[in-house]
């Protein structure tokens, strides 16, 4: 006696397309990490490419999904994969001066995403306008900035306007240079079909 079967699908094409998009997002950011440099204005604050990774998450995942790859990414540095900046992990890497920029991410992703695309979906990369994908930067480097000065000025017991000096104000003109790299990538040929 035979049972017919039918196929059953769990998860559609769609979704685990957006899972292995966002697990190759937290994964290049990983890998990026250890490599770190030393700011000579804020030597105790690493200039990564993890922030690069952030805003091009946001932009090609949009909100959702940006924001469920940086949440992968903490999730893995918290269970001691050595994912943050310099090689490290652990809870006390996000609970040091520099864990709020860490905490940031997924927020600053998702927001990214957010004012990209708006509430409708993806829209095609190369329909963003260029001043909404500047905006969009700008609001998830905003975003990465203050949770990570709140966090440092937690931390240190400083004022929020030192914190602002001491972590922020050196690291502008290197935002400034990753969101430009940002739009370059996103409207090269290499991400945009045209």
């Amino acid at each position: 006696m035979s049972t017919p079967t039918d196929s059953v699908e769990l998860v559609g094409d769609e979704a685990a397309g957006n899972v292995a998009r966002a697990v190759l997002f937290a994964a290049a950011t990983s890998a990026t990490a250890p490599v770190d440099m030393v700011h000579p204005l804020a030597p105790n604050v690493p200039i990564t490419l993890q922030t690069l990774w952030v805003y091009l998450a946001g932009v090609v995942l949009g909100p959702l999904w940006a924001g469920v790859a940086f949440t992968l990414y903490l999730l893995a540095g918290l269970i001691g994969l050595p994912v943050f900046a310099g090689g490290n992990a652990g809870l006390g890497v996000l609970l040091g001066p520099t864990g709020g920029f860490l905490v940031g991410f997924p927020l600053a992703a998702m927001t990214i995403g957010a004012v990209a695309h708006g509430t409708s979906g993806l829209n095609p990369l190369d329909s963003i306008p260029i001043p909404r994908l500047v905006a969009a930067l700008v609001a998830g480097t905003a975003v990465v900035y203050a949770a990570g000065a709140v966090g440092y000025a937690l931390v240190q017991a400083i004022g929020l306007l030192a914190a602002v000096s001491a972590v922020v104000v050196p690291f502008l003109p290197v935002a400034g240079l990753k969101v430009a790299a940002t739009v370059a990538i996103v409207r090269s040929d290499g991400l945009v079909a045209r």
